[in-house]
């Protein structure tokens, strides 16, 4: 075989992609278009301001994250369920979506209410004034106590937009999504800044904006699922009954356990980097904060085509064609590689205009400007990692993807930013650039686990013949 055909489909193939895909990447980008615009609103305000509400957004991406480590790990099952054509498979995976969702949403409310504050100064040990720490804290726990808000409607647009996309169905999660986002941009010009004789409202009217919008995602989501039960079949009798096959909840807690797990350690892993990075000072915490928002945006490609392999590999799986999905997933690799590369050149070369929009000072400007040309430069490692996870987990394969994702950063990238965050006089743009290339380490890891094929695996080929017992 040669390498073109090994990874590189033809036209239909690339149409297909697209098909599922684009709804996809087009939802991602204005997603985050619009955070890096409403980050740059909250900027307008201050500079321990925007830390204030990067820090509370900190932790609650620990809680988002752990939402979708629940819903991946279940979603590996509903996808090929979806593979093989079994509707009730499917809607009782979405009753132990609802079920792990309430739980997570329980504890993080416990945590956010009793150490909200303690948490937020966690990142406030680094350089500032006295006056600038307190204000950052304040605003941070004003801005987290709003967003508690908004969590329950997030988890429900959650629940099923995840399922929908599962089966194939990316353009109305897409839909409520930029609804959603366009609402979240125009309540913050008005809430942030008192236009059109609203309060002038600071950093509270840019939470109060997100809980808005993200009661109208889940609105949207749930009125046209449920009007259109002929065309989302999975949705008929789903509050009818709570069964859920015994057989099924162990695998699901089998497989997806793990994965629960990654996704939360990560994210705490991800955080407590953040920390170290913290260390040098309020200016390092505002210029990660605009970094972090840039990528975000230029990463979409690569980000959504990890969720394309999800969908398309996944039912590939369930179909029985382990083949076609092995096939599938070398070209959507590598064609995810090559857009995210063409996309970091392009992020490069104007990394320096996007610092320019905040009203902030010099210093944090110039330190966002070089995080930004690290990042970019890293895009296709990064490509490379999110592409192999996405593969193996797909497979069923979660406690490898445990250990080459969240342990990795437990017991590696975390260690290291800690021990050269406190013994070492490294400047910030140097300590960014070595975690970030410790990811290599992970590209050897995953390209090698992939080419072995070692995530080919119909997880739902049982289930599809069999009747277990209800619980």
């Amino acid at each position: 075989m040669s390498l073109k055909s090994k990874f590189v489909g033809d036209k239909a193939f690339y149409r297909m992609v697209g098909t599922i895909a684009i709804p996809i990447v087009i939802q991602s980008l204005i997603t985050n278009f619009v955070n890096l615009l409403d980050n740059i609103m909250v900027g307008q305000v201050g500079t321990a301001q925007m830390s204030g509400v990067a820090i509370a957004n900190q932790l609650t991406f620990v809680f988002n994250l752990a939402v979708f480590g629940a819903l991946s790990g279940i979603g590996i099952f509903t996808a090929q369920y979806f593979g093989a054509g079994d509707e009730e498979g499917a809607r009782q995976t979405m009753r132990i979506k609802y079920g792990i969702c309430l739980l997570l949403l329980a504890i993080f409310y416990v945590l956010a209410l009793t150490s909200g504050g303690d948490l937020i100064k966690l990142f406030l040990t680094g350089e500032g004034s006295p006056e600038d720490i307190a204000l950052t804290l304040a605003e941070g726990h004003r801005y987290l106590n709003i967003m508690l808000i908004g969590l329950v409607p997030f988890v429900l647009a959650q629940v099923y937009s995840s399922t929908l996309k599962e089966s194939g169905e990316t353009k109305l999660p897409m839909r409520a999504g930029v609804a959603a986002v366009f609402c979240n941009l125009i309540g913050n010009y008005i809430l942030i800044f008192g236009n059109f004789g609203a309060p002038k409202m600071g950093v509270s009217g840019a939470a109060v904006a997100t809980v808005i919008s993200r009661f109208l995602e889940a609105g949207i989501i749930l009125w046209a699922t449920h009007r259109h039960t002929e065309r989302y079949k999975f949705i008929q009798g789903l509050y009818t009954s709570l069964k859920i096959d015994k057989a099924l909840f162990r695998k699901v807690a089998l497989k997806g356990t793990p994965l629960l797990i990654n996704e939360f350690l990560w994210s705490l892993g991800m955080s407590a980097i953040t920390q170290s990075y913290s260390t040098r000072g309020i200016a390092a915490v505002a210029a990660t904060n605009i970094t972090n928002t840039v990528f975000h945006m230029f990463s979409t490609v690569y980000f959504s085509l990890g969720s394309t392999i999800s969908i398309i590999v996944g039912q590939a799986l369930g179909s029985g064609n382990s083949r076609k999905a092995r096939d599938m997933d070398n070209k959507l690799m590598a064609f995810s590689l090559l857009l995210s590369t063409s996309v970091g050149l392009i992020a490069f070369f104007l990394a320096p205009l996007f610092p320019q929009l905040y009203n902030t000072e010099p210093e944090v400007r110039q330190l966002a400007t070089q995080l930004l040309r690290v990042v970019s430069l890293c895009m296709p490692i990064a490509c490379l990692v999110h592409s192999s996870y996405f593969t193996l987990r797909t497979g069923g394969k979660t406690i490898i993807t445990f250990l080459f994702d969240s342990f990795f950063v437990v017991v590696c990238a975390y260690p290291v930013s800690f021990i050269l965050s406190r013994f070492t006089d490294l400047p910030l743009v140097t300590l960014y650039t070595v975690v970030q290339l410790l990811d290599l380490i992970k590209v050897v890891i995953g390209l090698t686990l992939v080419a072995k094929g070692v995530w080919i695996q119909n997880l739902v080929a049982k289930d599809t013949s069999e009747e277990a017992s209800a619980t």
